[in-house]
């Protein structure tokens, strides 16, 4: 009898194995050794370098914790999890943490995890940095173009998600990312499409772009759902890193944690004249565009409805991040 439990387990395993072969996936990532691999990086190492081709991973709940790189020459990554919140990848160094030569990390260093890889995509899986409120601490940076996450969840606290690569291009998909101070920044052109964007306490900012003089867009929200357990009115939702950043709010419904001046200038006048922060049809208690700061902009109908996840993605080689998608 126990012969046979055993037989019938090892089918199972084949046959669950087997189908997700059969649903396209090359690589099977899973922590109980049920799998090809039992760590990611693993996964990533084995991809022949500049492949062409999707490489699909399938990713099994588990909390996988590692400090992850996918390198450049692995571009078209697929990384596909079951459930975000089952299945996590994390790790806890944070800006201020010393490294084995005894020099600080730094905010870049903090990173639980680099995307320098061009083509990647993750779905239903949450990406943290653990480390706590300890100052700066990256969950993931990216750099790679043509990047986009769908249904995935952001944990940390400041500087959570590093949006880095000057002529990188990405698109949040029904993603929910939270954090505190600076939680969203740096210098790519990124989609937020049907966000949560949740701030964790007050005195803070949402966005700290740095939006290079010469990119058309920097961050862009679309019905993004802006929430929080921060205090009534105390949360800014954007100053500028740079004195070009670019930050723009389509259609999103604002909590209100958010405070009616709406925008800070990080003490830089000049970031006033040469930064471009506005909304569109913003709606909710945080709304209040008639107590925002005037640098700002209210934008008009015909320039609202132009604000598309094609129109700011689409580049010189029309790129349509929805034919990613699944």
């Amino acid at each position: 009898m126990k012969y046979l439990k055993l037989v019938f387990g090892i089918t199972l395993l084949f046959l669950a194995h087997l189908t997700w072969a059969q649903e396209g996936y090359d690589i099977t990532v899973a922590k109980d050794g049920s799998g090809d691999f039992q760590t990611i990086q693993e996964a990533f190492n084995s991809i022949p370098d500049f492949r062409k081709k999707v490489t699909k991973i399938h990713l099994k709940p588990g909390v996988y914790k590692e400090k992850l790189t996918l390198a450049t020459t692995k571009t078209n990554v697929h990384l596909i999890g079951e459930n975000a919140w089952e299945t996590v990848v994390t790790y806890d160094d944070f800006a201020s943490k010393k490294n084995s030569y005894g020099e600080e990390m730094g905010t870049t260093g903090s990173s639980s995890f680099f995307v320098f890889g061009d083509g990647f995509y993750a779905k239903n899986i949450t990406f943290e940095n653990s480390s706590g409120p300890v100052g700066q601490a990256v969950a993931v940076r990216v750099d790679g173009d043509k990047v986009v996450f769908q249904n995935c969840r952001f944990l940390g606290f400041q500087d959570t998600l590093y949006p880095h690569g000057k002529d990188s291009r990405q698109y949040y998909k029904d993603c929910y990312i939270e954090g505190t101070v600076d939680f969203i920044f740096g210098w790519s052109t990124a989609v937020f499409d049907n966000c949560e964007i949740f701030s964790k306490e007050g005195g803070s900012y949402i966005t700290a772009a740095s939006t290079d003089k010469k990119s058309l867009h920097g961050f862009v929200f679309i019905n993004c759902k802006l929430t929080g357990n921060a205090a009534e009115k105390s949360v800014y939702l954007g100053r500028p890193w740079r004195d070009y950043a670019q930050t723009v709010f389509i259609k999103c419904e604002m909590g209100e944690h958010i405070i009616p001046e709406g925008w800070h200038n990080w003490g830089k006048p000049q970031a006033e004249e040469n930064s471009f922060y506005a909304e569109y049809e913003s709606t909710g208690p945080g709304a209040s565009p008639e107590d925002r700061v005037m640098w700002s902009w209210q934008l008009t109908s015909d320039i609202g409805s132009a604000y598309t996840v094609k129109n700011v993605l689409g580049g010189e080689d029309n790129w349509d991040p929805m034919e990613v998608i699944e």
